[in-house]
């Protein structure tokens, strides 16, 4: 009579199995140090950021009250006592600039301003925008 078949192959006839190890507490540290000096820069590119364009902008609404002008309403955030100049602009359908108006804003003790301007134009708007804030060298 012939003996049974095994289904799994002898112990260490293939060699045998690494076994998985966790990480000791010599690559944990490495990790935590890599993950708090990853938080770090990225929190130094913000304050940078920030330092160097501390100016943010956001369009409220605007009105197109004829084919002649259109208001804009919007909000400077910025640091209390700043200065800047914003750029507006009124675009037609096609995205061609049909009117422009440069404003200056600020300074303010709040850290929010709003504003509202009209914009003169040389045909009908459908659309109105603040292109850009800039700081005011001057202030």
């Amino acid at each position: 009579m012939s003996e049974p078949v095994s289904p799994t192959p002898p112990a260490d006839r293939y060699g045998t199995r690494p076994q998985r190890r966790g990480l000791g507490t010599g690559g944990k540290v490495a990790i935590g140090a890599a993950l708090a000096a990853a938080v770090g820069v990225a929190a130094w590119f913000s304050v940078e950021q920030t330092r160097r364009d501390p100016v943010d902008v956001d369009v409220v609404s605007f009105d197109v009250r004829d084919a002649e002008q259109v208001d804009v309403t919007f909000q400077v955030h910025m640091p209390a006592g700043t200065s800047a100049v914003c750029e507006v602009e009124a675009l037609a359908p096609s995205y061609a600039q049909v009117g422009t108006l440069e404003v200056p804003v600020g300074p303010s003790e709040e850290l929010t301003s709003t504003y509202t301007v009209t914009v003169r134009t040389s045909e009908k708007a459908t659309t109105a925008l603040v292109e850009s804030c800039d700081v005011d060298g001057g202030s």
